[in-house]
């Protein structure tokens, strides 16, 4: 199984193919450019995490149709054979500009811009929505649990709840791009070098004939990476347990690393936990939690005093729970030689081959954003953020590594004022649009 399995060129909605049909019978090969975009914020966002462009350019190197695939839509009654033949040789030859995975961008900005031959540039509608959009999705939900533990590592549960096996590597890997230590999902650890960590289930412990008996077994199958999950019948006796066991490690030589809280009142047990650990004279083993934890129980707990060393989070950010969708959307804005606006009322879009800049002062801190022109020139401070990352339907160079990716991110999160990261979207990064944008003509139509 590859890292990024592709799913082919039938991963579309019809209508790409039926316009594409009808494009090729009146003869439109004209370049056009496309712009991907998410439109508003999801409630309580402020900013959004670029994620899956790695996969998107890989997939596009290889965007051909097979025998079989040509048979199924020559099957469906709706395509020539002029257009099937044209399918039977068809390969992206296009253009690719696209801020790197792991940018920090913002409402209504081009994470990603086309440029091809119309057909070219329109067929890949929804597959780049899709393979943008879900991991954005949860890189930029996954960032929010970052910051909200404040710099307590935290292990990614998702995988037995997450929409599919495929979902779940690509939860995986957005999670770990944006901070998270490690997955529990073993796969994803082997196809993108992912930390892999976990611990035991209740069904392990009361396999045993008691609980001190299940520790002590585990313990000496892994002597020095042990973590006893302590809440199966009785959370503080559990601490007991794992306190005695641990003892008797600390005689052979070695440590338990922790114990976990899995149900309960996370507050006030995990102080009692933290007592009854430091009391045998064990201040180092840690204290784990998981709990259909997301940002807002992790903020709450810390808030309260928890006395919690990492987190396991699971379903509400694999699935990104309080906000599962993006309105994230893929335009025509320039076909032709001319830069085309849609007018549609509530969904306007800005014309035209665009570009983002960004404004820092001398600490590399983001002051605001400005969406001009493609071509613009802005003053040194200003960062283009969109890069050729694809030429004549092949990648201009090596993608970075995952590792790589995720400390791009920490360095740009960082950047970020914290008041724009705040769980409530309470304040609203500024973007403006440039002069020269601003400037072409909002009935703009082919004639």
């Amino acid at each position: 199984m590859l890292a990024f399995s592709n799913p082919g060129p039938l991963f579309t909605d019809l209508y790409e193919l039926t316009m594409a049909q009808a494009y090729f019978d009146n003869r439109m090969f004209d370049t056009a450019a496309f712009s991907l975009f998410i439109r508003d914020y999801p409630k309580n966002r402020s900013y959004f995490v670029a994620a899956g462009l790695e996969e998107a350019l890989k997939h596009l190197e290889d965007y051909t149709f097979s025998h079989d695939e040509l048979d199924y839509l020559k099957s469906i009654g709706l395509f020539t054979k002029y257009f099937l033949s044209y399918l039977k040789k068809f390969r992206f030859t296009g253009t690719v500009r696209a801020m790197p995975e792991g940018s920090i961008f913002f409402a209504n900005e081009p994470v990603l811009e086309v440029s091809a031959p119309l057909i070219e540039a329109q067929i890949l509608e929804t597959f780049l929505i899709n393979t943008i959009g879900m991991p954005t999705l949860i890189a930029t939900k996954a960032a929010r649990c970052i910051h909200a533990t404040q710099g307590r590592p935290v292990i990614d549960f998702a995988a037995r709840r997450t929409q599919g096996h495929d979902a779940a590597i690509k939860v995986a890997r957005s999670a770990y791009i944006a901070g998270f230590t490690a997955t529990s999902n073993v796969l994803a650890g082997k196809l993108y070098g992912i930390p892999v960590s976990g611990t035991m289930a209740h069904s392990y412990v009361t396999s045993f004939a008691s609980e001190t008996e299940a520790f002590a077994a585990y313990a000496k199958t892994y002597p020095d990476k042990a973590i006893f999950l302590i809440d199966t019948y009785d959370t503080l006796d559990g601490a007991r347990h794992a306190a005695k066991v641990a003892l008797e490690m600390k005689k052979q030589g070695h440590q338990l690393i922790g114990v976990r809280l899995d149900s309960g009142d996370m507050v006030v047990l995990s102080r009692q936990v933290r007592k009854i650990l430091d009391d045998a004279g064990l201040p180092e083993v840690k204290i784990f939690a998981s709990s259909g934890f997301d940002e807002y129980q992790i903020a709450g707990l810390i808030q309260q005093g928890a006395m919690i060393d990492a987190f396991g989070v699971g379903t509400r950010m694999g699935v990104s729970a309080d906000a599962p969708y993006l309105d994230i959307v893929y335009k025509m804005v320039h076909f032709k030689g001319k830069d085309i606006r849609k007018l549609s009322p509530g969904k306007v879009n800005l014309p035209g081959e665009k570009q983002v800049f960004r404004k820092t002062d001398e600490n590399s801190r983001f002051l605001g954003d400005i969406i001009g022109l493609k071509n613009e020139a802005f003053p040194d401070r200003m960062v283009a953020l969109l890069k050729t990352v694809m030429e004549n339907g092949r990648i201009t160079e090596p993608s970075p590594s995952l590792d790589q990716i995720r400390n791009a991110f920490a360095r740009s999160f960082l950047c970020l004022d914290d008041t724009y990261k705040s769980l409530d979207g309470a304040r609203e990064y500024p973007v403006d649009v440039s002069e020269k944008l601003m400037e072409i003509p909002d009935n703009i139509k082919i004639g």
